[in-house]
């Protein structure tokens, strides 16, 4: 289901249990972030030419999540691909944590791929900034470095009374069908959600295509 799932008129009875199985997803957002970077990471490398399984690009969100758990481990999402035509060009994808992007951290993945690996290339996918010591850093790598931007901050919109029954007469589901957000959870203390809001969240960056989903407050 690319983009928003909710926006067809459910007339198909198969694609409407498919936007109401996301619509009702009540995994960590954390996860879904990393499931659509790793996915659209693994579909950009196959356009290039690169040999990519159809069954890693095909795993469902829930089969990442059994492998990956809803708090995926940096290292594990580490991954590597070699070129169909030129056995030569291997890419190197590695996904950095949440904090900012230091020369130290430059150098640790450094570190981690002079074991005499054979790349010609490195995508690098970070979700903060880096620090102008830490883009000069690059130069330590004789390959080419592309980075982008993991998804960080998604767009948190309170839907109208109205909008909110639209929503779930659309689906016939009630409030408690729909994935929660806790009162007492830091973006909920932040925009100051009250009880029984609906929120529409939207994620979206530079690897991952848009995706929405809607959550309650409890």
């Amino acid at each position: 289901m690319k983009g928003n799932g909710l926006e067809g008129d459910g007339s198909n009875g198969e694609a409407l249990g498919k936007c109401l199985s996301g619509l009702v997803d009540d995994g960590s957002t954390e996860s879904h972030r990393y499931y659509l970077s790793r996915r659209t990471v693994l579909e950009m490398l196959r356009d290039r030419g690169y040999a990519v399984p159809n069954s890693e690009i095909d795993l469902s969100l829930q089969e990442f999540r059994n492998i990956h758990g809803q708090s995926p481990d940096f290292d594990s999402l580490r991954l590597s691909v070699t070129h169909k035509t030129d056995p030569s060009k291997r890419m190197l994808v590695v996904f950095y944590g949440p904090g900012m992007v230091k020369v130290s951290g430059i150098r640790l993945i450094a570190g981690l791929i002079t074991n005499k690996e054979s790349l010609t290339g490195l995508i690098l996918i970070v979700q903060n900034h880096m620090t102008n010591q830490a883009l000069k850093a690059l130069d330590l790598f004789s390959f080419k470095v592309e980075i982008f931007q993991h998804v960080l901050k998604p767009k948190h919109q309170v839907l109208t009374e109205h909008e909110k029954q639209r929503l779930l007469q659309k689906y016939s589901i009630e409030e408690k069908q729909l994935p929660r957000l806790l009162k007492k959870d830091a973006i909920a203390r932040y925009y100051g959600f009250e009880k029984g809001q609906v929120v529409k969240v939207t994620y979206g960056g530079e690897i991952t295509e848009s995706h929405v989903t809607f959550r309650c407050v409890w």
